[in-house]
């Protein structure tokens, strides 16, 4: 004889943890590497103060990922995702020469 109410309550208990875990390894993305590179190549910096102004003239003060088309965090996230480095993410305050102004 099967007890449903039992065999119910197992299954949202697992349904439970598997969404928790899914999320919890969303969340958990490295942050792309300034070695890295493909972040070499786009000249990424981690912080945009730290651009090097030779190499990238039409760098700006005010550009960083966070401003950037390209960037999908949220702007309040210290990191968010890029297509650029597929699987990592970006930090929020960092530059690469791909930056496109947010319409």
């Amino acid at each position: 004889m099967t007890h449903p109410r039992r065999v119910f309550l197992m299954a949202i208990a697992a349904t439970g943890t598997a969404l928790g875990t899914l999320s919890t390894g969303a969340r958990a993305q490295a942050k792309v590497d300034e070695k890295d590179p493909q972040a070499a190549a786009l000249g990424y910096a981690a912080d945009t103060t730290k651009v090097d102004a030779k190499k990238y003239p039409k760098h700006a003060a005010a550009q960083m990922c966070s401003n950037c088309a390209l960037y999908q965090g949220k702007p309040a996230d210290a990191a968010g995702a890029c297509p650029l480095f597929a699987g990592k993410v970006v930090a929020a305050k960092g530059w690469c020469s791909a930056w496109a102004k947010k319409a």
